[in-house]
């Protein structure tokens, strides 16, 4: 483990909490130019949304979105996505969890900036897509999300995986279809990761129950899953992103929640191959990204490539002491500099 938490040249504050205001829950979407991010968060924990801003400089500087009114009629961990069409065109469209109709939200960016939150009539469900990946050639999307079993009597707080897919780029999506009904177990927040080769997608999920970290791999575009099972230890946490770096390791953030993890709670990274999940092997290293001074209240991460190979990570967090709540704080990094750390420190 190599702790970058107290490098403080590395983190940038994109929103500030204060004594009364509660940042939480952000994502990211890194535009083509390879510069322009843009950032969602809500107000309070799984709260109202509204709080956009982007970076023209790779997340260095941030300004404030406008966004239309009725973006706060819509709430919980907005989730934001550049999104190609069946014909390639890319759109910047933002998902939010409910609405006043209680079903998933949606929103597109547009030259005049951010449209009006509308419902998909996806729901309920308990969070908005947690991941959307191209399937079948980009044909279409595979979105993928948690909700509560329908009609469920037994379970408090019961957690089942649904999936739809949209064939119009995301403007428009397909029933709900449910994925993984563990008893049980309540698995959430998934992440799909295509394999190297193409030809398989792995999804790491949270679990809240006994808090091991699952995956299930699918050979067939999504259409079916395997059995889930657990997840390298050093890899459970919650609500995992995924990023491919350029010689192809995957860099994955994560709130880390191992019982007996030494960096329990802490905003982390995992490095290693698709293969090290697979064969159930610990990865090369983990990076401490940030420190919580919230215990468990972190995570919910965008992770962008820029071209010169940082990795910009993206996380709420209470990451001073005091009576600040939690702030959006960006955290960036290199694989090269952290390799090298790690040579440091093998040869102390």
């Amino acid at each position: 483990m190599i702790d970058l938490s107290t490098d403080t040249a590395r983190q940038v504050v994109v929103a500030q909490g204060t004594a009364d205001i509660y940042n939480g829950q952000p994502t990211t979407a890194l535009m083509p130019d390879g510069k322009t991010i843009h950032c969602v968060w809500t107000y309070g924990h799984g709260g109202k949304c509204g709080p956009a801003k982007s970076s023209s400089d790779g997340g260095f500087t941030w300004r404030n979105e406008p966004v239309p009114a009725n973006w706060i009629t819509a709430g919980n961990c907005p989730a934001v996505y550049l999104l190609p069409d069946p014909a390639g065109k890319l759109n910047l469209i933002v998902f939010a969890g409910y609405g006043p109709d209680k079903n998933m939200q949606q929103a597109v960016f547009n030259d005049g900036g951010w449209g009006p939150m509308q419902s998909n009539g996806l729901g309920p469900v308990g969070m908005p897509f947690c991941t959307i990946v191209p399937v079948e050639g980009g044909k279409k999307l595979l979105g993928m999300t948690n909700r509560r079993r329908p009609g469920e009597m037994v379970e408090k707080k019961s957690c089942i995986l649904v999936q739809s897919i949209s064939e119009d780029g995301g403007f428009t999506w397909a029933p709900l279809r449910t994925v993984l009904d563990t008893a049980g177990l309540k698995p959430c927040e998934p992440e799909i990761i295509r394999s190297p080769s193409g030809k398989q997608l792995l999804c790491l999920i949270r679990e809240n129950v006994k808090k091991v970290s699952l995956y299930m791999v699918s050979n067939d575009e999504g259409r079916t899953w395997s059995a889930p099972v657990p997840a390298p230890e050093p890899l459970w946490g919650d609500r995992h992103k995924a990023k491919y770096s350029t010689d192809g390791r995957l860099v994955i953030v994560f709130r880390d929640t191992g019982p007996a993890s030494a960096t329990k709670n802490s905003y982390m990274a995992w490095v290693g191959a698709y293969d090290d999940i697979i064969h159930n092997r610990p990865g090369l290293y983990r990076l401490k990204l940030l420190n919580s001074y919230k215990t468990w209240d972190c995570g919910y991460s965008g992770i962008e490539l820029l071209p010169d190979e940082t990795f910009v990570a993206t996380t709420y967090i209470k990451y001073r002491p005091g009576e600040n709540k939690n702030s959006i704080v960006s955290t960036r990094f290199k694989l090269a500099e952290t390799d090298q750390l790690l040579t440091a420190i093998s040869t102390q």
